[in-house]
């Protein structure tokens, strides 16, 4: 016998999407916390902070960059909730982890037991040859993955 349907029950429980920043990703959170909010979801945003072993070689600050980064877009997006507190309403979390991007996101994802993923388009030309982030998502197939241009 099969469960019947209750409404309100279906739909993701948890919406991760990737923040670096970019106009893109900036989009991709603005579409997921709608999402979130319509489905009653815990929207995770994710910041994969970079490792760059070459400049941290040279002797560059690149941890304390990436993580101005990192605080950066936590209180952006902490701005933007208390802005409409009082008219949208979304459960969030930030969350910063150091890797590459994909690494990051898809260990984010399967910490947080993600229901989908929301990641901006690539900015990126280089991305052509090499495969954006979002391309690695989409073809790993282990989530429902929104690409937000």
């Amino acid at each position: 016998m099969t469960t019947p349907f209750e409404r309100g029950t279906d739909g993701p429980k948890v919406i991760v999407v990737g923040v670096d920043g970019s106009d893109s990703s900036l989009r991709a959170a603005a579409y997921a916390s709608g999402l979130a909010r319509r489905q009653n979801a815990l929207l995770a945003v994710v910041y994969v902070q970079p490792l760059v072993p070459a400049g941290a070689a040279m002797g560059a600050p690149i941890a304390d960059t990436t993580g101005e980064i990192a605080e950066g877009l936590a209180e952006e997006i902490r701005a933007a909730a208390e802005r409409v507190r009082d008219i949208w309403t979304v459960r969030w979390e930030f969350h910063t982890l150091r890797g590459d991007a994909y690494g990051g996101l898809v260990a984010a994802a399967d910490s947080l037991k993600a229901d989908a993923v929301v990641v901006g388009a690539s900015e990126s030309a280089g991305h052509r040859i090499v495969g954006s982030v979002a391309v690695r998502l989409v073809k790993a197939g282990r989530w429902p993955v929104t690409v937000v241009p």
